[in-house]
């Protein structure tokens, strides 16, 4: 077998044989194969497309790649949840303790942001001491021991797709909808997922700009699940506004803890009990999504799920005397809060600015290891559809910088638009995938 046959047969718009699938996976993770085939390859997937089979094949061979973490000896079935990336996303930071508290033990290997969206390991390093470079046998013994972990993903899992993601990057195929489908699925079934919900961000601070292009990518991440012997359900949530109030890391992890508390935006909480309703049911902890929607709200109204919080933080190293008391999390020397200066409704708060602007404050990276300023952000104090007063306020500044404090006030004004007419509030999710 060669691998200019396999990038032949591809560019001819041929389906690719299991065996040819795994042979051009093992020999390009292996270095048999170099960077200019696979990306000759990668574009003739991005031009022809790949079959269902054909990208569960690739899933399987990616994840293969490396190690497989089993945590079929801790957990009768393993649960996972996944975001396709957005603004103001600390979902996970709820999510994994309402589980968790339901009875069902929750291990999540998250990741750091890059670019506007914000990653879940930045925001739990706002925490003092938390550590989230858990060795495999720390993950799997944490969650025996409490039932939650949350930890950054271990350096052998899926190899196959840290190579193939880096080579997209610079080869302009990262749109490829088979290529992402095979890049989240096979970090999912390495880490041991049995069952999963798959959070597809649609909207202008999403990668996924349209709702066909989250359609599409849903039915065929739930369709890998099937083929592959795992469930997934696709929520397509909206992304062309921040998804609650806070975009930044220390201001995320408070304003989850006020949720964890029974306070909190709406648009959030309402956001992860859907989440958290859904794992409950495919953990089989309930028979159907109202009986599980219950018991997620009975776990937050009576105090479990912030226990379980804190049992998380206090196990990976986390000061929990910070979040027990939020005011000893970091905070910027600055923080100006802008003000309306017209009455009307709020049109527009857009995503992505808002997410660059929060990165432009020191809140993310544009490179990967560049330095975060956990303390800085943005709080947003109004959504779409809302009437605004002049004089009432729009949003907050949190900065280290006066200079950069300046320039987040400018960028985050464009982000707003107000309308005299009315304007409809956006939609929290689109449309399930199951």
């Amino acid at each position: 077998m060669k691998a200019v046959d396999i990038i032949i047969h591809k560019r001819d718009k041929e389906t690719l044989s299991k065996d040819e699938i795994e042979f051009f996976v093992k020999g390009f993770t292996s270095g048999d194969i170099p960077d200019y085939q696979a990306s000759s390859w990668a574009m003739a997937v991005l031009l022809n497309g790949m079959s269902d089979r054909e990208t569960t094949d690739l899933t399987l061979a990616m994840a293969h790649s490396g190690e497989i973490l089993d945590l079929s000896g801790v957990v009768k079935i393993s649960l996972d949840k996944h975001s396709t990336g957005g603004v103001g996303d600390k979902t996970s930071l709820i999510v994994a303790p309402l589980v968790a508290a339901c009875g069902l033990p929750f291990g999540k290997m998250s990741g750091r942001g890059l670019g506007f969206s914000g990653g879940t390991l930045d925001k739990l390093e706002s925490i003092p001491g938390f550590r989230v470079d858990l060795s495999s046998a720390e993950f799997i013994s944490q969650l025996r021991d409490i039932g939650i972990v949350l930890s950054g993903q271990s350096g052998n899992l899926a190899p196959a797709d840290g190579k193939f993601y880096a080579l997209r990057d610079v080869t302009g195929t990262v749109p490829s909808i088979p290529l992402i489908a095979s890049s989240i699925m096979s970090k999912k079934i390495a880490s041991g997922a049995q069952a999963m919900v798959l959070d597809v961000k649609v909207g202008n601070g999403a990668f996924m700009q349209t709702l066909e292009e989250a359609r599409k990518l849903s039915r065929l991440m739930v369709s890998i699940a099937n083929l592959s012997g795992r469930k997934a359900v696709c929520l397509l949530s909206d992304m062309n506004q921040p998804l609650g109030n806070a975009v930044g890391n220390a201001l995320e992890v408070i304003e989850a803890i006020d949720v964890l508390h029974g306070g909190g935006p709406n648009d959030l909480v309402e956001h992860c009990l859907a989440t958290t309703a859904y794992l409950v049911m495919l953990g089989k902890k309930r028979k159907n999504l109202a009986e599980a929607r219950q018991l997620v709200e009975d776990v937050l109204r009576n105090g479990k799920a912030w226990e379980m919080f804190r049992k998380l933080v206090i196990a990976q190293g986390g000061d929990v005397a910070t979040i027990d008391d939020p005011d000893l999390l970091p905070k910027a020397n600055f923080n100006v809060t802008i003000n309306s200066t017209a009455n009307g409704y709020v049109k527009m708060v857009h995503a992505r600015r808002i997410g660059e602007a929060s990165v432009d404050l020191g809140a993310g990276r544009t490179q990967k290891g560049d330095p975060i300023d956990h303390a800085v952000g943005i709080v947003v104090h109004q959504k779409v559809g809302n009437y605004v007063l002049e004089g009432e306020p729009l949003f907050s500044i949190h900065s280290n910088s006066e200079a950069r404090l300046e320039d987040g006030i400018k960028s985050v004004n464009k982000a707003f638009i107000l309308s005299k007419d009315v304007c409809d509030p956006l939609p929290l999710f689109y449309e399930i995938v199951e």
